[in-house]
């Protein structure tokens, strides 16, 4: 991490960094939205599923993802995976006041 930046990116880091888990489900999740056919789709929802696989399917109460985190893991994704370009549409990030 470095000084320039926000607190929601720090916060997202330190999640990602304690919960790998939960961007494993991101990338299944994501891959087989791909591997149904869209060209696009949004984060929220590989999101959403991701809760719902933690809370419901699973039963495992320990991942309390914070809907902040989405833009930042929709975006690592599309770092990783140059070959799919605009896959998430992202918007700027504004810190909370």
């Amino acid at each position: 991490m470095n000084d320039n930046m926000t607190h929601l990116e720090k916060d997202f880091h330190i999640f990602h960094r304690d919960n790998p888990k939960v961007y494993e489900l991101f990338k299944k999740f994501t891959k087989e939205v791909i591997d149904a056919g869209f060209t696009h789709h949004s984060a929220r929802d590989i999101m959403r599923r991701i809760v719902w696989e933690t809370t419901i399917v699973t039963t495992d109460d320990q991942y309390k993802i914070n809907n902040n985190h989405t833009p930042y893991y929709a975006r690592l994704w599309m770092q990783q995976h140059p070959e799919y370009p605009g896959f998430f549409r992202t918007r700027a990030v504004r810190e909370a006041a």
